[in-house]
C-alpha cells in the first residue's frame, strides 16, 4: 500500500552523465531519474532494492529551482540553472527517465570549460541528484533485501557531477555518519511493526468483547 510521507527526508541518488558536442556547443547531459530499474541501495549496513515509478514525476512535482553543481557544493556559483522551466539547464522526460540538459559556457566559464573536459575524457563519469519522496511502498519487508517503489517525488532541488559517484545499478543513500535518523527501511519496517501491533490489539479486544457477550447472555 502506498505510503504517503508527512516528513519527506532529503535522499541523494547515482545518476548517469555524458558530454556532448552539438551544434548549440558543449553539452552536458545529466539522465537523474529511470523509471522502472532496480537499484541496490547501501546505507550504513543495510541495503534494500529501489525502483521508481514511471508516475514518480509529474505535473506536482517541483520543479521550480533546480541547480547543476559539482559535487553538491551549494557554496559556489551553480554551472546552470532551471527557475520556474526557464535559464541555462533544460528538464526534459519520456517514458525512460527525466534528463538534464546544459550547454556549458566553457568560453568564459574555465570551471566549466574544466567539468567538461573531465567528463569528455572520463575522469569524471557519474553524478548524483537530490530530492524528496512523498510518497512509497514496500514489497517483502520481511526479506534480506526488501523492495522500495517510488510512487512520487515531491521535489528535486539539485543534480551535481561527482568525483565519486557509486557503482552501476548501485547508489548509496544520503544520511551522513552524523545523522541519526532512520533510513527509509528503518522507518518502514517500524511501521509495520506497529501495524500488526495494533491490529494484534483490535483482534484482542474483538475477542474480549465476544467472551463479554456470551457471558452476559448465559
Amino acid at each position: 500500500m502506498t505510503r504517503k510521507h508527512e516528513n519527506e527526508a532529503l535522499e541523494r541518488r547515482s545518476c548517469e552523465l555524458r558530454a556532448e558536442q552539438t551544434e548549440a556547443g558543449s553539452e552536458l547531459v545529466v539522465n537523474p531519474v529511470v523509471f522502472n530499474q532496480r537499484t541496490r541501495i547501501h546505507d550504513f549496513d543495510e541495503e534494500y532494492d529501489e525502483m521508481i515509478s514511471d508516475r514518480a514525476v509529474d505535473a506536482r512535482t517541483d520543479l521550480k529551482d533546480v541547480l547543476l553543481c559539482i559535487n553538491h557544493e551549494y557554496d559556489k556559483i551553480p554551472l546552470a540553472r532551471s527557475k520556474n522551466g526557464n535559464g541555462t539547464l533544460k528538464l526534459s522526460q519520456d517514458e525512460r527517465g527525466m534528463y538534464a540538459r546544459t550547454v556549458l559556457d566553457i568560453g568564459r566559464n574555465p570551471e566549466a570549460a574544466a567539468l567538461y573536459s573531465a567528463v569528455d575524457r572520463g575522469d569524471l563519469t557519474g553524478a548524483s541528484f537530490m530530492f524528496r519522496v512523498d510518497a512509497d511502498h514496500w514489497e517483502g519487508l520481511d526479506s534480506s533485501v526488501p523492495l522500495r517503489i517510488i510512487d512520487h517525488i515531491s521535489v528535486i532541488h539539485e543534480v551535481s557531477v561527482v568525483t565519486f559517484p557509486a557503482y552501476p545499478q548501485t547508489s548509496v543513500s544520503a544520511r551522513s555518519a552524523e545523522e541519526t535518523g532512520p533510513s527509509p527501511l528503518e522507518e518502514a519496517r517500524a511501521r509495520a511493526r506497529a501495524e500488526e501491533e495494533a491490529e494484534a490489539r483490535a483482534r484482542e479486544l474483538e475477542l474480549a468483547k465476544a467472551r463479554n457477550t456470551i457471558k452476559v447472555k448465559l
